[in-house]
């Protein structure tokens, strides 16, 4: 199973962000969606998981969770905006998380910690970035990040 996993986007879905999320089968949205409009163009992708990052505000924004923890493929996928790893964590072989705007993937013993980075605005000189996460029951999850912009 291919999972799109996407952060930070703050109002702007970028066109190479739909074109990297094309086929996946779910998507993560590790927050500061900034405006519903994403949330319904990525559900026409895929069905979404999403959670409120700090700049989501309004009713729309109220009704994402601060975290949420999800199975998929036989693994447990923990999400929430902040960098630190969500509280939900725990049997989860994946957190997700955003705010940082850094995209990393790294491994802590037996989780995967992906923070796919921004994909909306560039802010600083950081990356325009998404991740691609990998899940397949019994194997370890893979993750790559793909970058939106040169």
């Amino acid at each position: 199973m291919i999972v799109g996993v996407i952060s930070d986007t703050h109002s702007l879905l970028r066109p190479e962000a739909i074109a990297a999320l094309a086929g996946v089968e779910h998507i993560l949205h590790a927050g500061d969606v900034g405006h519903p409009s994403v949330l319904e163009a990525l559900k026409r992708i895929a069905p979404v998981t999403a959670v409120r990052g700090n700049v989501d505000e309004g009713e729309w924004a109220r009704a994402l969770p601060l975290r949420a923890t999800v199975d998929l493929a036989g693994h447990r996928v923990s999400i929430a905006h902040g960098n630190a790893t969500p509280p939900d964590s725990a049997n989860a072989s994946v957190t997700v998380s955003g705010h940082s705007h850094q995209p990393s993937i790294e491994q802590r013993g037996d989780v995967l910690h992906v923070n796919p980075g921004s994909a909306g605005p560039r802010r600083f000189k950081l990356a325009v970035t998404l991740a691609l996460l990998t899940l397949a029951p019994g194997q370890a999850p893979r993750a790559e990040l793909i970058r939106l912009l040169p």
